[in-house]
């Protein structure tokens, strides 16, 4: 068992320094996290020995886990601190917010997906991930009892922000999303300001759809 831990966590250093380090991320919580968080209990038991590589995997139900990079990439860019209270959009196999519970005070997590979000809870409560909470709902719809957030990311793409998402987040606050069409999006970090929102624009993208009544149809 020492020697499996030992193994998974050699693993993760080597994702962090040839993966993310190498292509520009910096920021030091983003890092830590990364490094501490077991990928191979986010993905099936048949993938575990492919859960450190530099691509996408499958986790069931039409949804994959995104790549390393573009999970730290997207988190660096929402310059959280640490006393953030964090809204994530499609919960998935959970790394992401896995990954979130590591740096800020609260993760609100939302799944669609029934199967989905039933073996993720357990998987938070096995880890002990204990500031991270879980609804099962249509998640381009947020969270407007818990808001106003700090920092909203949303993992899979849409053709344009879901409103109820921008209302939700606090002034100050950023928001993180893939936008655009059925097979390509571009990477938007919006900042919400007391006089609007500001823009810009990462680059492109590829993501899962994202599904819902501000999202793509059923």
């Amino acid at each position: 068992m020492k020697n499996e831990s030992k193994k998974y966590a050699n693993w993760r250093r080597e994702m962090v320094e040839k993966q993310i380090m190498s292509r520009g991320i910096t920021d030091r919580l983003v890092i830590d996290a990364m490094l501490k968080v077991p990928r191979h209990l986010f993905v099936s038991e048949a993938l575990i020995d492919s859960a450190y590589g530099d691509f996408p995997l499958p986790i069931g139900e039409g949804q994959t886990i995104s790549q390393p990079f573009i999970i730290a990439e997207m988190t660096q860019n929402l310059g959280l601190k640490g006393h953030e209270r964090v809204l994530e959009i499609g919960t998935g196999s959970g790394y992401q917010g896995a990954i979130l519970s590591q740096i800020v005070y609260k993760v609100y997590t939302i799944e669609r997906n029934n199967t989905l979000f039933l073996q993720t809870r357990k998987l938070f409560d096995t880890l002990k991930y204990h500031n991270i909470v879980t609804r099962y709902s249509d998640g381009t719809q947020g969270w407007k009892q818990e808001s106003p957030f700090d920092a909203i990311i949303v993992t899979a793409g849409g053709q344009q922000i879901p409103e109820p998402l921008i209302q939700q987040l606090a002034i100050g606050g950023k928001l993180i999303m893939p936008v655009g069409g059925n097979f390509s999006q571009e990477l938007i970090l919006i900042e919400k300001t007391k006089t609007g929102i500001q823009t810009n624009n990462l680059g492109a993208c590829r993501f899962v759809k994202l599904i819902g009544q501000h999202g793509w149809g059923e």
